[in-house]
């Protein structure tokens, strides 16, 4: 199975060390340099497609590229210029918006409610920070659990695509107690079940 990882930010890059020699990937880059594929490129390789890209530049990748059948994980969060609050929430979400504008493909939420700097911390140290996972396709959900299990993480299925819309404020509110309140970039919110 091949990975794309579109863009090459903190989010994408530090994936990418996460699931080296774990998987084939393919580094995909708007403009490539050495090592790296043009978006088109990695996407045309691949079985998933993460598109480790802000909100905006995420939905217009999923609008010009062709990603029909492909597994597409959305990690964004739309949050607003100065990171204050998000641009839409509650009645649609990211993931949904970049549905709409890839309708052929298996859009499945994750990785949004955590830092770039946990794919630096030691995997023992993550194995127990969920990523939430979402998606209107169980096998393409079951697909990214596997993914982002490979990374070092746990996972919590929220179900269907909407969920989404519960999801992101969740990164935003992980963003607030990094930045806002300055609680730095080495935390994660976590899911606890009691014993009954």
């Amino acid at each position: 199975m091949t990975i794309a990882i579109l863009g090459q930010g903190n989010m994408g890059s530090g994936l990418a060390r996460r699931l080296e020699g774990q998987t084939d990937l393919a580094l995909g880059a708007r403009d490539p340099k050495a090592g790296e594929l043009s978006y088109a490129d990695a996407v045309a390789k691949a079985d998933i497609v993460v598109l480790a890209l802000p909100f905006d530049a995420a939905v217009e990748v999923a609008r010009t590229l062709d990603l029909a059948g492909k597994v597409v994980v959305d990690i964004s969060n739309p949050v607003t210029p100065d990171f204050s609050g998000l641009k839409i929430g509650h009645s649609t979400s990211a993931a949904e918006q970049i549905q709409g504008a890839a309708p052929g493909a298996k859009v499945v939420k994750a990785f949004n409610t955590i830092f770039a700097a946990l794919f630096a911390a030691p995997v023992a140290e993550t194995r127990g920070v969920p990523v939430f996972v979402a998606g209107n396709d169980e096998g393409a959900v079951a697909q990214v659990g596997d993914l982002a299990r490979k990374a070092g993480f746990s996972v919590e299925n929220a179900g269907t695509l909407d969920a989404a819309r519960l999801i992101e404020p969740v990164g935003m509110l992980n963003i607030r107690f990094g930045y806002g309140l300055g609680k730095g970039t080495a935390i994660a919110p976590a899911w606890v079940q009691l014993a009954a």
